[in-house]
């Protein structure tokens, strides 16, 4: 295949990536061992190394191709068994198909690739195990009841038509004393191996997503815990702001107190919720495409999950919503403390507009009667230096001193107010 120059760089990429991971053809009989590891913590920045380590460890070991180590998948022949491997963004996954008749249905040595030690060295913890029994359906569908009775608990057994009545497919989703969860899927006769493969690999699709969704539910426990401990306290906040004898300095650092630890908790949980619903959604988007219908009265996959599953999943979108809420009240409460805040300083600008005009005015009296005084008092020395400078003349003119002073002084009076005026005009 030869890319164009006219071609985007990841066309081809992208197309191949659609048919990187078909689906298995399966035998009939056969049985598949599925097992899924992930990370506890932040599994979506694992060390994808570790991953590829550990799948050539298991591929050594039983003298198969070695893989690439930039592939996210990978599929061989080991020995007598049929592996295939993926890694997704949380989880790895290995399925081995066994071919043939097995000694005894989901007898543990059909997994023998998947050793006790192997596992143990997984980069992560097992997630998810299944061993799926996959037999020829019989003649009387009817007569796979007393084995199913047997295999199964009868409490939560779900035992459905697949596929329009292509197989049958039964599981209780319990884990039986060897660790593993247990399928069975009778195939009518005829089925094309690449059928049997896709029924087989929703069936495995369906337990892990929802193994991995319910990582949520577990999440949501503990974040219950820390929302009933910051709800009251949030609610006496909101209570404290109405009451006007309260420091809205100590109201905010309560407030911001509970804001940050609500913003560190959904921070802490916003990726987990997230996933959570996606898994749930591929859960039901895998049920959906197993296109199930009722025999005999048993319970359906559908109905099994409705009753089982969707509670714990609401109860995570219940979770996700409440600390929602709660940092929305959050927000709210500053909003109003915040308006308090600004009316309380309203008030006081106001109150110290109202001091300063009114220092003002005191201010622009005094300064009036200062002037008034300095007039008085520079009329006074005018006086006199104009009564020293005229003296000589009361002698020529025939006027009294006393006369010539009294003359003179609101001459003076009148000039110094003048000069004043104009002074202060012009500053002005």
């Amino acid at each position: 295949m030869i890319e164009s120059e006219i071609d985007h760089p990841l066309r081809y990429a992208l197309v191949n990536e659609l048919h990187a991971r078909p689906s298995p053809q399966l035998p009939v009989p056969c049985t598949v061992a599925f097992v899924a590891f992930k990370e506890p913590r932040d599994a979506a920045n694992r060390d994808r190394a570790a991953d590829h380590a550990h799948l050539a460890e298991l591929v050594q070991r039983h003298g198969g191709k070695r893989p690439d180590p930039a592939d996210s998948h990978y599929a061989g022949q080991l020995g007598r068994y049929d592996l295939r491997w993926e890694s997704h963004t949380e989880f790895m996954a290995y399925a081995a198909t066994n071919p043939g008749k097995a000694a005894r249905p989901f007898d543990p040595q059909a997994a023998a690739i998947f050793a006790e030690e192997w596992q143990g060295r997984a980069p992560g913890k097992r997630i998810a195990s299944v061993l799926v029994h996959v037999a020829e359906l019989p003649d009387n569908p009817d007569d796979v009841m007393d084995p199913l009775d047997d295999w199964f608990a009868a409490d939560s057994l779900a035992a459905v038509w697949v596929v329009q009545e292509a197989a049958l497919v039964a599981g209780d989703f319990r884990i039986d004393a060897n660790g593993w969860m247990r399928f069975a899927v009778f195939v009518r006769k005829g089925a094309s191996p690449a059928r049997v493969g896709r029924i087989v690999q929703r069936l495995l699709e369906l337990e892990v997503y929802r193994a991995m969704s319910m990582l949520g539910f577990q999440r949501v426990r503990s974040l219950s815990q820390r929302l009933n401990r910051l709800e009251p306290r949030l609610t006496a906040v909101i209570d404290t702001m109405s009451d006007p004898e309260s420091q809205p300095e100590a109201v905010l650092d309560e407030l911001l107190s509970i804001s940050t630890e609500l913003e560190a908790e959904a921070m802490g949980h916003s990726f987990r919720f997230g996933a959570s619903q996606a898994y749930r959604a591929l859960v039901h988007d895998r049920i959906e495409a197993l296109r199930e219908t009722r025999f005999a009265g048993r319970q359906m996959l559908s109905e099994f999950m409705r009753r089982r599953y969707e509670p714990a999943m609401r109860t995570v979108t219940s979770a996700e919503a409440r600390i929602r809420t709660m940092l929305e009240r959050a927000g709210r409460a500053g909003e109003l403390l915040r308006t308090r805040v600004d009316v309380e300083r309203s008030a006081q600008n106001q109150a110290l507009l109202t001091s300063m005009d009114r220092r003002a005015d005191l201010q622009l009296r005094l300064q009036h009667t200062v002037e008034g005084l300095s007039v008085v008092a520079i009329s006074y020395y005018a006086v006199g230096l104009l009564s020293y400078a005229l003296y000589p003349l009361s002698h020529t003119v025939g006027i009294d001193k006393a006369m010539l002073t009294a003359l003179v002084t609101p001459l003076a009076v009148l000039g110094v107010w003048w000069a004043l005026r104009r002074i202060r005009r012009r500053l002005h």
